[in-house]
């Protein structure tokens, strides 16, 4: 089977009645969600969706990671654990929380405030996100600096060859969109998110994310962390300093998935709503010359999928490090 990576979705793969059937179904997963405790209904917001509020940053960045948390829980009372974990955006806090860093209660509070921040930080800006199809990270980056005399835009997203978003100020990136179909872009993508996520307009909340990581507590990562500002793992600086120029520097997906690949990662699990970073998997294994047969990718992102892992997932190959 080759080694295991765990890959944690982020923001923008959301969608109303996301974990439903595993709250049902499996205990560990509920006790999560009925232990959070904030200052709205996360359970509501999750299954049901009340006017659109799973959309908005404040509330879609704990709902997610909740959901994570849940199925985190599931997969350690099995002491079922991987070789390496990483996350998306958003999701690199749920690989923390795989890798023993917080507990489930500290890392959706820490996201709650993440999230609230990150609104802030965007809330009298009219921005947006792009994903940018068919073009190299070069053009795309001569496309942003183009367009920057009307508005901020930078690259924010590398995930994938041939995938680079790009976010800022909505008037910047729609010029850079439009550049980039002139130069030969197949498609320019909006994406459903609410602020425009790492990028510089983000280093007010990089700030307040750095005075909250002072009254927390930081645990030694049980499995190999790999982080979106480096591409890989950790490079000698803490995990709060990472994650917060996380919040305002490109996330490098492709080089992570690459670095999985090199490292011998054979087995890949997508965990959390919507199957986005499995997609990053084959386009990147496939343009290294890996073999579709070679490897494998799952989904944790349902009961069905979360049983199937689980019977897979034979005594003999268990990495424990609980």
């Amino acid at each position: 089977m080759g080694k295991t990576a765990f890959l944690y979705a982020g923001q923008g793969s959301q969608y109303a009645g996301m974990g439903k059937d595993l709250y049902d179904k499996f205990p560990e997963f509920r006790n999560v969600m009925d232990a959070v405790n904030l200052d709205f209904d996360l359970k509501k917001i999750c299954f049901e969706n009340p006017n659109g509020m799973l959309d908005k940053t404040e509330y879609t960045q704990p709902c997610m990671v909740a959901f994570a948390c849940g199925v985190n829980q599931i997969l350690k009372t099995r002491k079922i654990m991987p070789d390496y974990v990483c996350g998306l955006s958003l999701g690199e806090y749920s690989a923390l929380n795989m890798a023993g860093v917080w507990d489930a209660r500290d890392t959706i509070k820490t996201v709650a405030f993440r999230g609230k921040v990150m609104a802030q930080a965007s809330q009298e800006i009219e921005s947006g996100m792009t994903a940018i199809i068919g073009l190299s990270e070069d053009k795309a980056r001569e496309c942003c600096e183009a367009a920057s005399d009307v508005g901020i835009v930078s690259i924010c997203n590398l995930n994938c060859p041939g995938q680079v978003v790009i976010g800022g100020e909505k008037v910047a990136v729609e010029k850079a969109g439009e550049i980039a179909k002139r130069i030969g872009a197949r498609r320019c993508v909006p994406l459903n998110v609410s602020g425009p996520f790492h990028t510089s307009i983000m280093k007010p909340a990089g700030d307040l994310l750095g005075d909250y990581f002072k009254t927390i507590t930081f645990q030694k990562p049980r499995t190999e962390v790999l982080y979106n500002y480096l591409g890989g793992p950790g490079d000698g600086q803490t995990i709060g300093e990472l994650l917060i120029q996380q919040i305002q520097k490109p996330v490098r997906m492709e080089d992570i998935i690459r670095y999985l690949f090199l490292a011998g990662v054979r087995t890949f699990v997508e965990i959390g709503p919507g199957t986005v970073l499995g997609g990053f998997v084959k386009k990147v294994g496939k343009v290294m010359g890996i073999e579709a047969d070679d490897y494998q990718v799952m989904s944790a992102e349902n009961v069905e999928g979360i049983e199937a892992l689980i019977s897979m997932i034979s005594e003999e190959n268990i990495i424990e490090r609980i």
